[in-house]
């Protein structure tokens, strides 16, 4: 696949996950879509093969941050909050073992 529809196609993915992840959130769907597109225009003219890869790889691990790692929170009330988890945010979870195991 050519370069330039890959960078396309990342930028559509962020744009895609961006509203996934701030959905009900105006002013974050906002400021998440200004800091997407200037960063792309900041770097719209990059020539250089390895640099638009780092950039791309730069991009993807954000997107998976983003669609991994950040939940929604909504004020209910004094000092609560409510948690918007979606199924994606959800991982194994791994007994954690205090003592290390025996050598025999």
């Amino acid at each position: 696949m050519p370069l330039r529809r890959r960078v396309l196609q990342l930028f559509k993915t962020l744009h895609r996950t961006r509203q996934e992840v701030f959905r009900d959130d105006g002013e974050a769907l906002q400021a998440a879509r200004q800091k997407i597109n200037e960063e792309f225009k900041k770097h719209r003219a990059e020539m250089s093969s390895e640099r638009v890869h780092e950039l791309m790889k730069h991009g993807a691990d954000v997107e998976v941050f983003l669609r991994t790692s950040v939940v929604q929170a909504v004020h209910t009330d004094n000092n609560r909050l409510l948690l918007r988890p979606r199924p994606s945010v959800f991982q194994e979870n791994v007994p954690y073992c205090d003592t290390p195991p025996q050598k025999t």
